[in-house]
């Protein structure tokens, strides 16, 4: 398989702060690939290394087998789409997407024919002679992903760029998203603080933390085998467990997360751990309730789906046995 991007040993400080600490990526031709994680956690400032706004103080950017390190923006083969669309207010929607081709010269039949074909492909066919004001977010958006992949960079890199838009509009804009990424067929790196967004999009994603990557892998693994407690606390819900308390409670030795969809609440069923505890919070979620306990200084969540027919007095205070299998937790890093 084709590498489209490596990055090796990069590390990027502003002054006392270390952005990025030794970040090394390998990201494959043709991948949707997501940098994930926190306010502050080093996502973009490893976009902007990529892109070349920012220039790494050690380390080396490899692009399709070329050290790109030191090429200037413009002359690498990336194209940039931002939250805030960067769109030129003055000009139409064909002149807008039309900017780089105008630029490198293209010539006019040959401008036209992209245009069309484009506009088409993110179905604003006859939105030509509007500006910028006049459209939704959406429409924004679409013109920004146009303008970007008109020139069919061999690298897409996207910052957050769904953040502006609400709820709906932005999971029906993730669908058009990854359908884009198919039928181009080139390398997406999507920067996001939102689980649910690199999770239902990504081939696989880098989760950062305090200018480290944490985890690199798939969203299947990355949610059903986190190696740190960050990773799992991080995506989705999830119970953390101590050392200390894995030992205090369970005989365990080790810390291990534990997903609540794995815990069995008042189960007659045989299984490997089971300990009593108090319901301290319930939470209505539509579908199924989210279930708090505690123990002393443990905690623990659990779901309870309605339609399982299971009659349970959810009144605070009120205590349950608890009970899971040892195949269902995953021992975590220390």
């Amino acid at each position: 398989m084709t590498t489209a991007l490596r990055l090796s040993n990069i590390n990027k400080r502003y002054g006392d702060v270390s952005a990025l600490l030794d970040i090394n990526l390998k990201i494959n031709d043709g991948e949707f690939f997501s940098l994930l994680g926190p306010s502050g956690s080093g996502k973009t400032t490893c976009l902007k290394v990529i892109a070349g706004f920012e220039i790494p103080d050690t380390g080396e950017i490899n692009l399709f087998g070329e050290d790109v390190s030191s090429i200037p923006p413009f002359n690498r083969d990336v194209n940039t789409v931002f939250q805030d669309y960067a769109l030129f207010p003055h000009m139409n929607v064909k002149d807008n997407v039309a900017y780089s081709l105008k630029i490198k010269k293209t010539p006019k039949d040959k401008q036209e024919q992209l245009i069309e074909e484009i506009l088409s492909t993110v179905k604003l066919h006859g939105y030509e002679q509007r500006k910028p004001s006049e459209l939704s977010g959406g429409q924004r958006q679409r013109v920004a992903l146009a303008r970007s992949l008109i020139n069919k960079p061999k690298v897409l890199l996207l910052d957050e760029p769904l953040g502006a838009l609400d709820l709906k509009l932005r999971e029906q804009m993730q669908i058009e998203l990854k359908n884009l990424q198919r039928q181009f067929q080139i390398t997406f790196i999507y920067v996001t603080h939102d689980q649910q967004e690199a999770m239902s999009m990504s081939d696989r994603i880098a989760i950062f933390n305090e200018g480290r990557v944490e985890q690199i892998d798939t969203p299947n693994n990355i949610y059903n085998k986190p190696k740190t407690a960050f990773v799992a606390d991080f995506i989705g819900t999830t119970s953390i467990i101590s050392k200390s308390d894995s030992l205090k409670y369970f005989n365990y030795d080790s810390s291990f997360s534990l997903r609540p969809e794995f815990i069995f609440i008042n189960s007659n069923e045989n299984y490997d751990f089971n300990i009593e505890a108090q319901i301290s919070d319930v939470q209505y979620q539509g579908s199924f309730y989210k279930i708090l306990f505690k123990l002393n200084d443990l905690a623990l969540t659990s779901y309870l789906y309605p339609k399982t027919n299971q009659n349970l007095d959810l009144s605070l205070g009120k205590n349950y046995k608890l009970s899971w299998d040892k195949t269902n937790i995953t021992n975590l890093n220390e």
